[in-house]
């Protein structure tokens, strides 16, 4: 999320479109562990709503000082299963997972790209444009 979403002031700016849904789910991901990532999904919710029923707000949920404990377990075990599902090992750190995340990316729209020509032939082509005009 902070990687590709946008800010208004200093908060951040969601949007299912440019935040959550422009990582490609795994291919390969078996129904076993789809299955793990929507039960820790249902868990965040339960969790939420059991703090909403009292009163509490979203942002108060999300304070990053004051996260109640369960809730924030319930994300990390989310955050687990998803990780999953993109690879056996845990990643170290959260560069290694947006860069992982970036390289998937990259290779499933990389096909799509239009081709660009190759620098050289610019060059000649540029310094011929020089020779006409100069």
């Amino acid at each position: 999320m902070r990687q590709v979403c946008g800010r208004l002031e200093s908060r951040y700016r969601y949007s299912a479109k440019l935040v959550y849904n422009n990582f490609p789910w795994p291919i390969d991901s078996t129904e076993k562990q789809k299955a793990k990532v929507e039960e820790c999904a249902r868990r965040i919710l339960s969790v939420r709503q059991s703090y909403l029923d009292k009163r509490e707000t979203l942002a108060d949920l999300y304070d990053p000082l004051a996260m109640p404990a369960l809730l924030l377990k319930a994300h990390q075990a989310l955050d687990r299963a998803t990780d999953r599902c993109y690879r056996s090992a845990a990643f170290h750190n959260e560069r290694e997972r947006i860069e992982f995340l970036f390289n998937l990316y990259e290779q499933l729209t990389s096909p799509l790209a239009p081709s660009i020509p190759p620098k050289g032939k610019r060059r000649k082509k540029n310094k011929r444009i020089a020779e006409k005009t100069g």
